[in-house]
C-alpha cells in the first residue's frame, strides 16, 4: 500500500493545473484505474494538517516549496514547518509545536473561546485548551470540555443581557425622574431666591423701625435722665420724680432716701449728710407729694445744686417707673427681637440657596441620571467595619468601637475618555499615618439595583469600591456583548 501512496504522490507531480487525467497503475495482476480531478484554483495543495494557527494565519501557510517567515526575516523549505526544530525568530515556522520560545499556539476550542498560549506549553502534559488540542503528542488524557464552558458562559452572557435589558429600563426611569428632579430643584433655587428678595426688603424695614425705636428710646432717656445739667424732664412728671425717689412706697420722703437717691452736681460721689438732706426736706425729716412739688422738686428742676443720682435700669429708677419710657423701651425690644428673628430667616435663606447652587453645580450626567444618588447613603459592612458611600459628599468607615474616619469627600469624575461618569473619586480625607490624606476611587457597574458591593484597600490608605446601579448600564455594552466561537 505504501508503495502503491508513494507512486501515486510521485504521479501527481506530472498533473496539469485544470484539467483531469486517468492514470492505469499495476499493481499484482490487477489493473487499477484512478480518474483524479485535479483543480489548482487556489495555486497549492494542504498535505498535512498545519496544527496551532487560526483561519486568519492559514493563508501563510500554504503548502509550496518553500515559507517565509510571517516577519520576512527567512525563507525556509516548507518541510520544516511543525518540524519541531525552531527556524523563524518570530517562532512563526512552528506554530504546533513547542521548539521556539516566542511561538503561539492557537486554540480553536469549538464551541467555546479561542484563543492563544505559549508554545512551550504544547505537549507538557498540561491541557490547557478545553478541545485537548495542545496535547496532541503526549501522555495526558484531556478530554474535549468546550460545549460546557461555552453553555456556561453562554448562560452567563445570557443572564447578563437580561440584567443589562432590565438596567436600561430603570435607567430610563431614573433618568426621567431625574431631569423631573433638576427641573424641580430649578424652581426651588427661583422660589428661594424671590423668598430672599422679599426677606432684604423686610429686613431694611426692620432695621429702619428698629433705628427708629432705638432713637426714640434715647430721646427718652435723654429727656428723662438728670445729666450733668441737673433734672430737665421734658416728658416726665413731679409724681414720677417724688415716686422714684419714695423707695419703699409709702407715699413720703425721708432724710435717707434723700441721702439715697440725691447728690450734689459737682461732688456726685459724695453723700449728701444728714443736715443736707433735712434742708433739702425743707426743714423736716420727711414729706408729701403736695410738699416735694413746692420745695425739693424746684430745687431739683433748677439743677444748679444738687441732682437725681445716675441710677438708670436700677429698681426704682426712671426707666423703671416712667411710663412713657417704659412704652419705648418696650417698642424698641419688640423692633429688635423683630430685626434679630428676619436676620435669621434672611441668612438660612441664603444659606439653603448656597447650599442648592452647589449642588447643582455638580455634573450628574448627561441627562442628570445620577442626580438621584444625592443626598443618599449607601453601606457596606465588611469585617469590623463598616464603610458608608454618600454619593456626591463623602465616604467614611465606622469600626465597630464607633470610631468613624473620612476616606474622602467628592472630588470629581474620574472615567475613560467614552465613559467619563465610570467612575468616581473622592479625596482629602483624615491624614493617613504614614503621611498624606486618605481617599477613594468608586467604579460604577450596570446592575439592575443601587447598592455598594464591595469595599478593598489594595494599598494603606488607598480604597477602591465597586456600586452598582441601573444608571451606569451603557447601550454600547449590548451590542458589543460577549461573543463565543461556536
Amino acid at each position: 500500500m505504501l508503495d502503491v501512496y508513494h507512486e501515486f504522490e510521485t504521479g501527481l507531480s506530472g498533473f496539469s493545473e485544470g484539467r483531469a487525467q486517468r492514470f492505469t497503475i499495476p499493481l499484482s495482476d490487477m489493473r487499477l484505474h484512478i480518474i483524479i480531478a485535479a483543480c489548482f484554483w487556489c495555486g497549492f495543495v494542504d498535505s498535512r494538517k498545519i496544527r496551532g494557527i487560526s483561519s486568519s494565519y492559514k493563508r501563510f501557510y500554504r503548502e509550496r516549496k518553500s515559507f517565509m517567515c510571517i516577519d520576512g526575516s527567512k525563507i525556509i523549505p516548507f518541510e520544516q514547518v511543525n518540524d519541531d526544530y525552531c527556524d523563524c525568530e518570530d517562532g512563526s515556522d512552528e506554530p504546533g509545536t513547542s521548539a521556539c520560545p516566542r511561538g503561539r499556539f492557537y486554540c480553536t476550542n469549538l464551541g467555546f473561546r479561542p484563543h492563544y498560549i505559549p508554545s512551550s506549553r504544547v505537549n507538557d502534559g498540561i491541557c490547557d485548551c478545553c478541545d485537548a488540542s495542545d496535547e496532541y503528542n503526549s501522555h495526558a488524557h484531556c478530554q474535549n470540555t468546550c460545549w460546557n464552558l461555552g453553555q456556561r458562559e453562554r448562560a452567563y452572557v445570557e443572564g447578563q443581557m437580561r440584567t443589562l435589558d432590565e438596567g436600561l429600563q430603570l435607567k430610563q426611569q431614573l433618568i426621567e425622574e431625574g431631569v423631573l428632579l433638576w427641573r424641580e430643584k430649578q424652581a426651588q433655587l427661583r422660589e428661594l431666591q424671590q423668598v430672599a428678595e422679599d426677606l432684604q426688603i423686610k429686613l431694611e424695614d426692620h432695621r429702619r423701625k428698629k433705628h427708629e425705636a432705638d432713637r426714640l428710646k434715647e430721646q427718652t432717656l435723654k429727656a428723662l435722665q438728670a445729666g450733668d445739667s441737673g433734672v430737665r424732664r421734658q416728658n416726665s412728671t413731679v409724681t414720677s420724680i417724688f415716686k422714684l425717689l419714695d423707695s419703699n412706697k409709702d407715699g413720703s420722703i425721708t432724710v435717707d432716701e434723700v441721702q439715697a437717691k440725691v447728690s450734689l452736681v459737682h461732688d456726685e460721689e459724695r453723700v449728701l449728710s444728714e443736715d443736707e438732706a433735712v434742708a433739702l426736706l425743707g426743714g423736716g425729716h420727711q414729706m408729701d407729694l403736695t410738699e416735694f412739688q413746692h420745695t425739693l422738686w424746684d430745687i431739683l428742676i433748677k439743677g444748679d445744686s444738687v441732682k437725681i443720682k445716675d441710677t438708670q435700669g436700677a429698681p426704682g429708677s426712671i426707666v423703671g417707673e416712667d411710663p412713657h419710657l417704659k412704652a419705648v423701651d418696650r417698642a424698641a425690644e419688640w423692633e429688635a427681637t423683630n430685626l434679630k428673628k428676619a436676620e435669621e430667616d434672611y441668612e438660612t435663606v441664603n444659606m439653603e440657596i448656597s447650599d442648592l447652587r452647589k449642588k447643582l453645580a455638580i455634573d450628574y450626567g448627561t441627562d442628570w441620571e445620577f442626580l438621584f444618588l444625592n443626598s443618599q447613603c449607601y453601606k457596606l459592612k465588611v469585617y469590623e467595619y463598616t464603610y458608608t458611600l454618600c454619593p456626591f459628599n463623602q465616604v467614611t468607615q465606622k469600626s465597630t468601637a464607633g470610631t468613624e474616619v473620612s476616606l474622602g469627600r467628592w472630588g470629581m469624575w474620574a472615567g475613560t475618555p467614552k465613559n467619563q461618569y465610570s467612575q468616581m473619586v473622592y479625596e482629602n480625607g483624615e491624614p493617613c499615618w504614614q503621611g498624606g490624606s486618605r481617599s477613594t476611587t468608586v467604579t460604577l457597574t450596570c446592575g439592575t439595583e443601587t447598592a455598594l458591593r464591595s469595599v478593598k484597600e489594595p494599598s494603606k490608605c488607598q480604597y477602591i469600591m465597586d456600586f452598582q446601579t441601573p444608571v451606569a448600564c451603557q447601550p454600547v455594552l449590548k451590542q458589543r456583548g460577549i461573543h463565543s466561537e461556536l
